[in-house]
């Protein structure tokens, strides 16, 4: 498992509100001692996105009804740009 997923999984649980204080408290203390605070590269940031995920995202973004207008106006755009 990379640094980036560790520290991840540590950020996930920080938001996730079926978790105890006590586990968010210990994630913030090994993203803050360990990882930097959670600034750590992406896992991804040596690999190229497929650019037909990207654009499913994207679609699946505009037909989300919890998503807001400003993301959804930001995926259209991005999409537009893939297409041209």
């Amino acid at each position: 498992m990379s640094e980036a997923q560790i520290a991840g999984g540590h950020k996930a649980n920080i938001n996730n509100p079926n978790t105890s204080e006590e586990s968010k408290q210990h994630s913030k203390q090994v993203l803050e001692n360990e990882f930097n605070g959670g600034d750590v590269p992406s896992a991804d940031d040596n690999k190229e996105k497929n650019p037909n995920n990207v654009a499913g995202g994207l679609k699946a973004t505009l037909n989300n009804p919890k998503v807001s207008e400003e993301a959804k106006e930001s995926a259209k755009e991005r999409l537009q740009q893939m297409e041209s």
